[in-house]
């Protein structure tokens, strides 16, 4: 496997040369200053480019190109949005990157609601609870028509947990939820939320599908002819929030995706993470399903709790089969290099990491410390390289 790394850009805390340090060997960027749905400028993805490229590293993956709302509604200016998205598809083929990396959740991105959840190490990690979750969109909120999405006994249990919360937790609360996480495409206010959600009222999950699919057929064609391949990110986490719809969440949902619009440049980032925090997700018969449209692995690990709950674990150990899913792919790289495909390597990067040692206290971006994620990586390396030893025949030769 390609090992790749997070980096944010010359503002990024954790330096070029960190990720070298660590072993990666590609970078995955993208140019995170220009959010609005705009075309990517062509110099200044090449500046990028030649950024990495002068510290000795290849830009391996684009994660990601923002997608403007009005893609996700299929009204107003999306035409506009969708042919700035194309041209900004070229731009990053004039680069030489070869893997995009999207998604297409409605209002919000990836969703925690604490980033500094103590675990017994010592070490922090971020955590979405589900409690806390309601709490804010029932009594915070006040989204219209919230109460309908919780069962009785949930919504009490969160009735409950709001009136524990003393004013400075509402407001970390708050902040952590709208104020924007890293790599999140999107920041709000308590108001600006509520008017983005309202946007998308009626919209049921077949019609954020059909969308999705009309998109894919606008772009797809383009990608194929430029070389590049598509990696849809799963919903993180993948179940509905706000009342909105969430179509990546599922073998299903991935199987309506691939086969609506079937094409080689049309793929997946298969994240362990986020399709890992259902518990009716199996992850290795998904990775095994869908292996020939995989395009990109980020392979983090969650541990589920019974409330709905979960924290970032340790890379391998957490309530998915991690082990499983690297020997499916490591099978996957082998049939990819006897059929003699050139890009037979799938870029894999250790999706967030634990906030450790000397960094505690330190500015950051939550998720995505050094040495959390070099710990990360060291250990999904140590991985690979002990299956590939017990299993000779998991080495690719191309």
């Amino acid at each position: 496997m390609k090992q790749t790394w997070r980096w944010f850009g010359p503002e990024d805390p954790v330096p070029l040369p960190y990720a070298s340090q660590a072993g990666a060997t590609g970078i995955v960027s993208a140019l995170h200053h220009l959010y609005q749905g705009e075309a990517w400028p062509v110099d200044e993805v090449l500046k990028r480019r030649d950024q990495i490229t002068a510290a000795g590293m290849e830009w391996s993956v684009v994660e990601s190109i923002p997608m403007h709302t009005s893609i996700k509604l299929r009204t107003g200016p999306c035409r506009r949005y969708i042919d700035a998205w194309i041209d900004s598809l070229a731009a990053i083929a004039k680069a030489g990157v070869k893997t995009l990396c999207y998604n297409f959740m409605p209002v919000v991105d990836w969703v925690r609601t604490d980033i500094a959840f103590r675990l017994p190490s010592t070490g922090y990690a971020v955590r979405f609870d589900a409690l806390d979750f309601a709490a804010y969109d029932l009594f915070i909120l006040q989204r219209r028509g919230a109460e309908d999405g919780y069962s009785g006994e949930f919504l009490a249990a969160a009735r409950r947990r709001f009136e524990s919360m003393r004013p400075d937790s509402i407001d970390r609360l708050e902040r952590t939820l709208i104020a924007g996480l890293s790599a999140s495409e999107s920041s709000y206010d308590r108001e600006s939320l509520r008017t983005a959600i309202a946007r998308f009222d009626g919209v049921t999950a077949e019609d954020l599908r059909g969308n999705l699919l009309s998109f894919l057929h606008d772009v797809g064609p383009v990608a194929q002819e430029l070389g590049i391949r598509l990696a849809i990110h799963p919903d993180d986490p993948p179940w509905p929030l706000y009342g909105l719809p969430r179509i990546v969440s599922t073998a299903q949902d991935l199987r309506c995706i691939l086969n609506g619009y079937n094409s080689p440049a049309s793929g997946l980032t298969f994240c362990v993470g986020s399709l890992g925090s259902r518990a009716d997700n199996d992850l290795v018969a998904m990775a095994q399903e869908f292996a020939s449209r995989i395009h990109f692995l980020h392979l983090r690990q969650v541990q589920r709790q019974e409330d709905g709950s979960f924290y970032e674990s340790e890379h391998l150990s957490g309530s998915s089969d991690m082990l499983g899913v690297i020997r499916t792919m490591l099978e996957e790289e082998c049939r990819r290099a006897r059929a003699g495909q050139a890009d037979w390597e799938i870029p894999m990067r250790p999706d967030h990491g634990h906030l450790l040692g000397d960094e505690i206290g330190r500015p950051g971006n939550a998720g995505y410390s050094f040495v959390g994620r070099l710990k990360g990586l060291a250990e999904l390396r140590g991985a690979i390289r002990g299956l590939q030893s017990a299993f000779p025949e998991l080495r690719p030769v191309a």
